[in-house]
């Protein structure tokens, strides 16, 4: 099943300047997502979508194919993924190039295993029902004990669990903000990567960090530089 990587960096990025080629841990970030997705051996190709013209030199380097630049209208700050990834599937069609199965990798995910990606492809290849795969992490906290704030005082969003063992609630994940795996043809007829039938795999916590902010790039950085000189973080 031939299989395109996609990789999402476009050049303006508001709260953590040119983030997506901001040396982290003494190389770009980008070249993380570029190098694990070559190392997986999931592709037939690694391509990057972007913009900016250091971004593409730089994703060229680390052996990124950039066979396009994205279009001003996919570039926008209100442009989203999927604007993305249709774009790109729909150049590549115009070049008479078509890929069952796409995947789509965010370029600020230096926590991305070649093993979670295979396990990913794995998944959405040996089960026709399932059109998409994603990695998930669980909540540390019980949601259903959140709270909030309304005049300065708290409320539970769902009171009745105001007393419930936390090992009695039904786990909660998120997004992980890594990876989507997806069926390129049904990808392109819904127009949504996050359907009914999207499965999802689990991380450890120790592998996801959300990087939009200057405290959660060095935490990030603090975080992959113990488990690359420890092994973990357990």
């Amino acid at each position: 099943m031939p299989s395109l990587c996609i990789i999402t960096a476009r050049g303006g990025s508001k709260r953590i300047p040119r983030k997506n080629v901001r040396p982290f841990c003494g190389k770009p970030i980008i070249a993380y997502s570029i190098c694990t997705a070559q190392e997986s051996g999931c592709f037939d190709e690694v391509m990057v979508s972007t913009d900016d013209h250091e971004i593409a030199q730089i994703s060229r380097e680390y052996g990124a194919k950039v066979p396009f630049m994205r279009s001003e209208t996919a570039s926008s700050d209100y442009s989203t993924t999927v604007d993305v990834l249709l774009e790109v599937l729909g150049e590549y069609a115009k070049r008479s190039k078509t890929f069952d199965l796409g995947c789509c990798i965010y370029p600020t995910a230096p926590f991305i295993t070649k093993e979670t990606l295979r396990s990913a492809r794995v998944m959405l290849a040996e089960n026709p029902s399932i059109l998409s795969v994603m990695p998930l992490v669980r909540f540390s906290y019980p949601i259903q004990r959140a709270l909030k704030i309304k005049d300065g005082l708290i409320s539970m969003f769902q009171p009745e669990h105001l007393n419930s063992r936390s090992q009695d609630l039904e786990p909660a994940y998120h997004d992980a903000g890594q990876f989507y795996w997806f069926r390129t043809a049904e990808f392109m007829r819904s127009k949504n990567i996050i359907g009914m039938q999207t499965a999802g795999l689990i991380l450890p916590e120790s592998q996801v960090q959300d990087i939009d902010t200057e405290e959660d790039w060095a935490l990030a950085e603090l975080k992959y530089r113990h488990i690359h000189v420890h092994g973990s973080l357990q």
